[in-house]
C-alpha cells in the first residue's frame, strides 16, 4: 500500500490500513483538511465542484468526499465523470470556491487521488499544499451543525460546456478542419476521454473517427500512461486504416499524445511545441515549460523573437512562471497544454482543437509537421539514494564541476551544453534521482547521461 502527501494533491492505492493507503478514512481526512483551508479563505461562494475520472474506486471515492465536504457545510455540484481540465473550467464557470478532482492521472488502476483546485480553477500553491498536510495532521477541522449541512447538486453538462468552450476560442477553425475530412484514431484508454473525446471530434466537423478503448470502465486496455510502449495498438491502428492522425489521452485527458500517418510517435515533447508554433505564428508571445522539457519550445519561441523560460518541474510552477512573464502558450513535455486563452490548466481538448487546426491550415501530413521542427532526442536515468546520501552536496559538487557552463538550480541542478544539457533532480516520490538529457541524437542524449554519472561517481 502507498499514500503519498504532496502539495499537488493526495495520492495513494485502495485499500489497506489507514495512514498506509488511500483508506477511507485518509480521504474524509485530507478532504476535511481542504475544507477547512477553503473555508479559512473566505470565499465569496459556499460551492465546491466535484469530478472523477472512470477508475473502479471512484464512485466510493466520490461519496466519501461529497459527504464530507457537506459534512463541512459546503454546497457540492457533482459533475460526474468528468476530465481535468472539464472540472477546473466548472470551477471558472460556477464561480465555484474551489474544486476536487478524483483521479490519479495515469497511474494504475489500484491507485486513486484527490486533485485540490482554489476558487481560479487552479492547483493549490506550495503554501496552500502544506496547509492542508498540517491541518490533516493535526486533525484541525470542526464538522457542520445539523443546520448548517451542505447540499448536493448534479450538473452532467460540463462535457458539453468544455465543448463549447473549445470551439469558441478564437484560434481554433472548425470549417477549416471540417474541410480537410480527417479520418481520427483516438485510444482513450478506457476512461473519462471516452465521455468527451468523440464528441469533440464530431463538434470539431470530423466525420471519420475510429474509437480504440472509449468505454469509460476504469479497466485500463494498456498502460495508462502514453508513453510509446504502451501504444502500439493505436499506432498499428492509425497505419492500417491510413487516418490522418491518432489522439491519445490519459485517464484524466490532460495529457496529449500524437500518432503521425505513418503509426510513429511524434512526441509527447512535440504535442506543445507543434500547438505553440501554431499560437506563435498568430499571437506572438512568451513561452513556459518546465526544466525538464525539450529545448524545441525554446527554439520554435525565438524563431518569432521571443522569449522562452524554464520553470521548476509541477503544474503549478509552469502556471506561476507563465503569469510572471505574461506567456501566451507553455505547459509541459509530458503532453501537456496550456493555453491562458482558455484556462491555465492542462488540457487536452484544448490541445486537440488547436493541433486539428493547425494541421488543417497546413495542408501537410503529421509527419511532415512534425519534421518541421528540432530534432531532439531524450535519455533518462536514475541514482538511487542511501540513507547516508548527502543530496545537497551532490547537487553542489555537479554546479561546481560543471560551473564553465550556464546551470540553472531553481529545481535540482540543469546545465545546458552547447547543443544538449542535463537536469539532476531529486524525486517527490522514491528516494532516487533523476537524470534527465536531451542532445540531438539519442545514442549522444544517453552517452550524456552515462557520462555525467560517472563524472559524479569518481
Amino acid at each position: 500500500m502507498t499514500l503519498i502527501k504532496s502539495i499537488s494533491g493526495i495520492r495513494g492505492t485502495i485499500g489497506g490500513k489507514a495512514g498506509e493507503g488511500l483508506s477511507p478514512l485518509d480521504v474524509v481526512k485530507f478532504t476535511a483538511a481542504y475544507a477547512t483551508l477553503i473555508r479559512s479563505k473566505n470565499p465569496l461562494s459556499n460551492r465546491i465542484i466535484v469530478g472523477r475520472d472512470a477508475r473502479i474506486s471512484g464512485k466510493m471515492v466520490r461519496d466519501l468526499v461529497i459527504g464530507t465536504l457537506t459534512g463541512m457545510g459546503f454546497d457540492v455540484t457533482d459533475i460526474g465523470l468528468a476530465t481535468t481540465p472539464t472540472t477546473e473550467l466548472a470551477v471558472i464557470m460556477e464561480k465555484a470556491a474551489g474544486g476536487i478532482i478524483l483521479t490519479a492521472s495515469h497511474n494504475p488502476k489500484q491507485w486513486n487521488a484527490l486533485k485540490l483546485l482554489n476558487e481560479k480553477g487552479e492547483f493549490l500553491n506550495a503554501n496552500e499544499g502544506n496547509e492542508i498536510l498540517k491541518i490533516a495532521d493535526s486533525e484541525d477541522f470542526s464538522f457542520a451543525g445539523i443546520d448548517h449541512l451542505g447540499k448536493v447538486s448534479a450538473d452532467n453538462s460540463y462535457a458539453k460546456k468544455h465543448i463549447d468552450h473549445v470551439l469558441g476560442l478564437k484560434l481554433v477553425d472548425k470549417e477549416a478542419i471540417r474541410k480537410a475530412c480527417f479520418t481520427v484514431a483516438i485510444d482513450t484508454v478506457n476512461s473519462v476521454g471516452g465521455v468527451v473525446l468523440p464528441e469533440l471530434l464530431k463538434a470539431l466537423g470530423v466525420q471519420h473517427i475510429i474509437e480504440l478503448n472509449t468505454e469509460p470502465t476504469g479497466i485500463f486496455a494498456h498502460n495508462p500512461e502514453p508513453l510509446p510502449q504502451h501504444l502500439t495498438e493505436i499506432a498499428d491502428v492509425v497505419r492500417t486504416n491510413k487516418a490522418d492522425v491518432g489522439f491519445v489521452v490519459d485517464p484524466d485527458v490532460d495529457r496529449l499524445a500524437i500518432i503521425t500517418e505513418k503509426g510513429e510517435m511524434f512526441g509527447e515533447e512535440y504535442t506543445l511545441v507543434a500547438v505553440a508554433d501554431y499560437i506563435l505564428s498568430h499571437t506572438p508571445g512568451n513561452t513556459v515549460s518546465n526544466m525538464s522539457s525539450t529545448r524545441a519550445l525554446r527554439d520554435v519561441t525565438e524563431k518569432y523573437g521571443k522569449k522562452y523560460t524554464a520553470s521548476a518541474v509541477g503544474e503549478v510552477n509552469v502556471v506561476e512562471k507563465m503569469k510572471e512573464t505574461q506567456a501566451v502558450i507553455g505547459g509541459e513535455g509530458n503532453g501537456g497544454v496550456i493555453y491562458p486563452e482558455s484556462h491555465y490548466g492542462r488540457d487536452a481538448l484544448v490541445g486537440i482543437g488547436l493541433f486539428l487546426t493547425q494541421l488543417a491550415k497546413s495542408g501537410k501530413k503529421t509527419s511532415e509537421l512534425r519534421a518541421d521542427y528540432p530534432a531532439y532526442f531524450m535519455a533518462k536515468e536514475r541514482l538511487d539514494l542511501t540513507p547516508e546520501t548527502d543530496i545537497d552536496a551532490l547537487l553542489n559538487t555537479i554546479k561546481k564541476k560543471y560551473a564553465d557552463y550556464p546551470v540553472n538550480d531553481i529545481d535540482g541542478v540543469k546545465v545546458d551544453f552547447p547543443n544538449s544539457w542535463v537536469h539532476f533532480r531529486k524525486s517527490n516520490t522514491e528516494p532516487i534521482v533523476r537524470i534527465y538529457t536531451e542532445a540531438p541524437t539519442q545514442e549522444e542524449a544517453e552517452e550524456l547521461a552515462k557520462s555525467v554519472i560517472r563524472s559524479i561517481q569518481m
